[in-house]
């Protein structure tokens, strides 16, 4: 299994702090001092994880972080020295798992760390990679999905609360459930966010009643992946 963690981040200081911390839990660390290293470091060891400072030279965490999106789903926990919300939303929208605030211990790192692998796990490590409800294909090992053999281009995020609903026809899964399992226990924002997530893959699947399954709002409550004739 891969055990690297790349930290960019241009303050070298913090990386020397976290650097003996994380190989401690058995991981080896890579380290990048600007955006352009950090893309280069990322192509070439493919670690498993990623701490992503937001200022950094020549490209910034948002930008590196997108452009890591456009082709990995790997796990990112962006770094802020700043603590206000735009900041935190953003790195969120540009597809990062989850953020920290400077100043920060180690210890909080490594359960940062710790707490997103660990969410991750459930949906990576499940022992169905490929779910079909025709002419529906998701395939979480690859992050795609599949529609009349057409790709859907969603999001990680909405990827992750589709294969969740998929995964159990014809049950309910409460909005908080959904929270907890994709964005995680401390997730700062706003808890309508899994509502703006299906709304965009309705949308994005052009969900219209054509097909025998359908993803149902139980209002107040959740949401269900319907399928009829199971």
């Amino acid at each position: 299994m891969n055990k690297n963690i790349l930290i960019a981040d241009d303050n070298l200081e913090i990386i020397k702090i976290l650097k003996p911390y994380i190989e401690k839990e058995g991981f080896n660390v890579i380290f990048a001092l600007d955006g352009e290293e950090a893309l280069l470091k990322f192509k070439h060891y493919n670690p498993q994880l990623i701490l992503l400072d937001i200022m950094m030279p020549l490209i910034d965490g948002f930008e590196v972080c997108s452009r890591i999106r456009q082709e990995s789903n790997t796990p990112i926990i962006m770094i802020t020295a700043k603590s206000e919300d735009t900041d935190k939303i953003l790195g969120l929208n540009s597809g990062a798992d989850d953020y920290i605030i400077k100043p920060f211990s180690p210890g909080e790192v490594i359960a940062r760390i710790k707490a997103v692998l660990r969410r991750i796990a459930p949906i990576e490590n499940n022992n169905i990679s490929i779910i079909k409800f025709p002419p529906l294909e998701l395939d979480i090992n690859n992050y795609s999905v599949k529609l009349d053999s057409n790709h859907i281009n969603l999001t990680k995020k909405e990827i992750e609360v589709l294969w969740m609903l998929a995964s159990y026809p014809n049950k309910m899964i409460k909005r908080d459930d959904l929270l907890d399992k994709i964005w995680g226990i401390d997730y700062f924002g706003d808890p309508r966010t899994v509502d703006t997530h299906i709304k965009r893959i309705r949308a994005k699947l052009e969900i219209d009643g054509q097909y025998n399954w359908d993803i149902k709002t139980i209002w107040g409550m959740g949401y269900k992946f319907e399928v009829k004739d199971v």
